[in-house]
């Protein structure tokens, strides 16, 4: 198997025949997908269809073949989003195949799935997936005798272990030749609409051909959920988990970003400053403090979010994800939220991009729109280090943990306070039943663990790079014109002073302004832009703020700093993962008002009760 080039496919015509693949949720069906695609899927936006599609372009014997992943969904004549994004799909874009995911443990559950694909006029094989798993619960399966009474090609399959799938990519091969010379085909639903499909129907398509144990043994998932989701321990012990994850990401990850630091330092100090010496001064400006800065900053995310999804992945392939959501789904409900969110909201204190690339498992449009508009108020690790630099210079140590903590409390009071107010209103709220199946325990394999982990740093790479270099470049523009200005004198400056009839009921004075427009790049521009305007070393910064900055005003900053418009990378992947510039918008709007009004009504408190 080779890879072709991820580039777009042409999503009106099958220039290489076309394969879809559907099935329930939890079914393996994405994992077999990346087994047959590697490395090579990407997300597509299909013209009227909702939601983003996994594509990949992949060599199976010597032809090019399109492989599209589409949602999870229990019926094909449902009325979720789900299931009419599959609908819409397959109603849209014609199909050379169709592979329909089972899991063989449940084969008496999903038999209706397809049953509904033939009766739709769809070419397809059935892929009973987690053989292993079948074979522990004593289920037997005639796959023979089960093809004969579907009228399609049936295999037994493991995705996670790779077992029969040989085979099974050979009937995939079989079925395509079967069909050469034949066009793609798009599902006729009114047959569909037109059949009855019965309670005896389904039984006399699995009567002899799948047999059960007449006593299930007990599994080792039933003895753990005594424990996991006990209705006492169950929520310590997740709270317990997630920061052991935490724990790994920042113990990790955040030294490895100085790793990549120290290595874009030396790439500057040693390529691109002897190379741009040669050429004239405001050309090395440019490179260096303009584009080098926007590639060393997205290039410092790379560890952080390889590792995190690597974990993430960890913990949602062994199962104990939807357990999460299991246990916090009562909670977060009475907000207007569901279980899910929370996890979402968790992720985001690592980083707010793959919280919001995380909710993609909401298949409900509005539960995912508040979902994003409510992560980046997590405070997300690149906060926390201009937060511990100003309260370092402001705070008296003793007092310095206590103000930090309490940022963290706030941070999920905003949160959780912005999703009471919207899951009122008809854009945001969410009347899609939270259908959520445990899947059993399972370990995870090193292979799916790095194919998820390389995916989504690879999507991460794609949509930052560009976003973030030019707004780097834009900041360069401000601080370096007019070219014989520094500080405040500069447009950008001029600009900090400009908004102090905003900034200054709030108690930000144009230094710490100017340092909140560059952390519209990245919060940790934050601090590093408070030495260019103050122009002093970090230490000198930090005596200068201290003695400039009262603590009400400090506190404030933080605030504000918290809770108004997110960096550029997340602003982009709200865009991208909403896929409407109205809500980017929205979002960028709501939460510079939101951040401004409690900023507002902390200081003006403050001064009113004496503090200064």
């Amino acid at each position: 198997m080779s890879h072709c080039s991820p580039a777009e496919a042409n999503l009106d015509l099958n220039d290489v025949p076309r394969i879809a693949m559907i099935g329930q949720p939890n079914t393996g069906k994405s994992m077999l997908y990346n087994r047959i695609t590697g490395a090579s899927a990407y997300v597509g936006n299909w013209p009227g269809i909702t939601v983003s599609l996994s594509n990949a372009r992949v060599k199976l014997g010597g032809k090019t073949l399109e492989f599209v992943d589409l949602p999870g969904i229990y019926d094909l004549e449902g009325f979720s989003e789900d299931e009419t994004v599959v609908a819409d799909f397959l109603k849209t874009y014609p199909v050379d195949l169709v592979i329909i995911v089972i899991n063989a443990s449940q084969i008496d559950r999903q038999i209706l799935m397809p049953l509904q694909v033939k009766q739709l006029g769809l070419p397809a094989v059935v892929m009973l997936n987690m053989a292993d798993e079948a074979r522990k619960n004593g289920i037997e399966i005639d796959t023979e005798a089960l093809s004969a009474r579907l009228g399609l090609p049936v295999q037994l399959i493991s995705a996670k272990y790779g077992e029969g799938y040989p085979r099974a990519i050979e009937s995939v091969s079989a079925m395509l030749e079967a069909r050469a010379g034949q066009p793609p085909v798009l599902a006729d639903y009114e047959t569909l609409r037109s059949t009855l499909m019965t309670e005896e129907t389904l039984a006399e398509t699995l009567s002899g051909a799948v047999v059960y144990p007449e006593a299930p043994p007990q599994t080792i998932t039933q003895k753990l959920d005594r424990f996991l989701l006990h209705p006492v321990f169950g929520l310590p012990l997740f709270f317990a988990v997630m920061l052991f994850v935490f724990y790994i990401v920042w113990s990790i990850g955040l030294p490895s970003q100085d790793w990549v630091g120290f290595i874009t330092d030396w790439i500057q100090n040693h390529i691109l400053e002897p190379v741009l010496s040669l050429g004239p001064g405001w050309l090395r400006n440019f490179v260096i403090n303009g584009i080098w800065l926007g590639v060393a900053t997205v290039a410092s995310f790379v560890p952080l979010i390889m590792l995190f999804f690597f974990c993430m992945a960890a913990v949602e392939d062994s199962g104990y994800l939807s357990r999460a959501a299991y246990l916090m789904d009562t909670w977060m409900r009475r907000i207007g939220l569901d279980g899910r969110s929370f996890v979402m909201q968790m992720m985001g204190f690592g980083c707010n991009v793959p919280a919001l690339m995380g909710t993609r498992v909401m298949r409900s449009q509005p539960l995912r729109l508040l979902s994003m508009l409510i992560i980046p108020f997590s405070l997300c690790s690149a906060r926390l280090a201009v937060f511990v630099f100003i309260i370092a210079a402001v705070f008296p140590p003793a007092q310095g943990p206590i103000v930090l903590f309490s940022f963290y409390v706030i941070s999920f009071a905003a949160a959780f306070l912005a999703a009471a107010i919207f899951s009122r209103s008809k854009q945001f709220r969410n009347t899609e039943p939270f259908v959520l199946e445990l899947p059993p325990y399972r370990v995870p394999t090193l292979r799916q663990v790095w194919l998820r982990g390389y995916g989504e740093l690879r999507e991460f790479l794609h949509r930052a790079t560009n976003f973030i270099i030019i707004g780097t470049v834009a900041v360069w523009f401000l601080t370096n014109f007019p070219t014989d200005a520094t500080g405040l004198d500069t447009w950008g400056g001029k600009l900090g002073e400009l908004l102090q009839p905003v900034m200054a009921p709030i108690g930000i004075n144009p230094y710490l302004t100017l340092a909140l427009i560059f952390g519209f790049i990245a919060k940790e521009v934050v601090i590093g832009s408070l030495s260019t305007i103050y122009a002093m070393s970090s230490g000198l910064v930090a005596h200068q703020i201290a003695i400039s900055v009262s603590p009400a005003a400090a506190y404030s900053f933080c605030l504000f700093c918290l809770l108004y418009t997110p960096c550029l990378t997340t602003v982009a992947t709200v865009k991208a993962e909403s896929r409407s510039w109205g809500f980017m918008i929205f979002s960028l709007i709501f939460s510079l008002l939101y951040a401004w009004v409690i900023a507002f009504l902390f200081y003006q408190g403050a001064l009113l009760l004496g503090f200064e």
